[in-house]
């Protein structure tokens, strides 16, 4: 997680997991030989969201760490999820800071608990093997050190040290979904099987994970012998694409979606199958606003769909 030397940005909202990570990597910083330094995002969601910004400062300022704040520019569309745009608008601002800063790492304050959480909110959302392979330790520059830590700990921790996190109301609101899954949902399993289910969710997300990063090794390799860049995006054969197994072909078809800056969607992917598996001449207009076109030999991908540039 943390090379000797680096640089890490603590991302703390002032609640207990990101107050138990800040005080955590602080007194191990010499140990680890890092520097550690703060951010805080301001999501300006409830009126008093600027004590919680006050009071991470002051958590900076008495561990005398370098403290950066951002505040959010807009609010959630209307009818959109409010978690999912927290957390793009979150860590996207965050990426801003370790751009700014230099530092090699941030580190996240998830615990086993929200791995528990993440992987039956996958479930239930439908979002495949990515889900319910749960968030990954180290993920890129993202690391979460307390991944294996339950909730119950990081409030001991923070007891012990007489520490007094903030504590957001909005967390015990179950019309959000993650709270539901906390509050009413993980209880009810463990009344019915009487014992703890967090554990056991997180080592069964471990090894969906162990099979997916195997998937992923696999494809990315035959990647990049088949996607080929053009002037307006890429390509692949066709029929190479069409004859690998499902699980790597998907996989595939997102790397190429991924290499020409587009977002992937399910629904953009099994389109694209589908053009690999018909007749010439077909095409495809895709969520992200590129297009997708089949040719005699070749699946194209483009940028942007012609009609766009007119």
């Amino acid at each position: 997680m943390f090379p000797p030397g680096a640089s890490v940005l603590v991302a703390c909202s002032g609640g207990p997991d990101s107050v138990c990570l800040l005080y955590s990597l602080w007194h191990l910083r010499r140990l680890l030989r890092i520097r550690v330094e703060v951010f805080h995002f301001d999501h300006r969601l409830r009126p008093d969201s600027s004590r919680d910004a006050a009071y991470t400062r002051r958590l900076a300022d008495r561990l005398d760490l370098p403290f950066h704040l951002r505040e959010a520019a807009d609010a959630p569309a209307r009818g959109a999820s409010v978690e999912v745009w927290a957390r793009h608008a979150r860590l996207g601002a965050a990426r801003v800071v370790l751009g700014e800063t230099g530092a090699e790492r941030l580190a996240l304050g998830h615990t086993l608990d929200d791995q528990a959480e993440t992987v039956l909110l996958g479930l239930v959302l439908g979002w495949g093997p990515e889900g319910l392979s749960g968030m990954a330790p180290a993920s890129g520059e993202v690391v979460r050190p307390l991944l294996e830590v339950t909730r119950a700990e990081v409030e001991a921790f923070c007891r012990s040290l007489g520490l007094r996190p903030r504590l957001d109301p909005s967390n015990r609101d179950p019309r959000f979904l993650r709270n539901a899954i906390r509050l009413q949902v993980i209880p009810a399993l463990e009344r019915a099987t009487g014992r703890s289910v967090r554990a056991t969710i997180a080592r069964g997300a471990e090894l969906v994970r162990s099979d997916q990063e195997a998937l992923w090794r696999e494809a990315d390799a035959v990647a990049a012998r088949l996607v080929e860049p053009t002037p307006t995006g890429c390509r692949l054969p066709a029929a190479e694409l069409m004859g690998l197994p499902p699980q790597i072909a998907g996989r595939v078809v997102r790397h190429a979606i991924r290499s020409i800056g587009g977002t992937w969607a399910l629904a953009d992917v099994e389109a694209i199958l589908d053009l690999g598996a018909g007749r010439p001449g077909r095409r495809r207009d895709l969520a992200s606003g590129s297009t997708a076109r089949r040719d005699r030999v070749y699946l194209s991908l483009s940028r942007t769909s012609p009609e766009s540039r007119e």
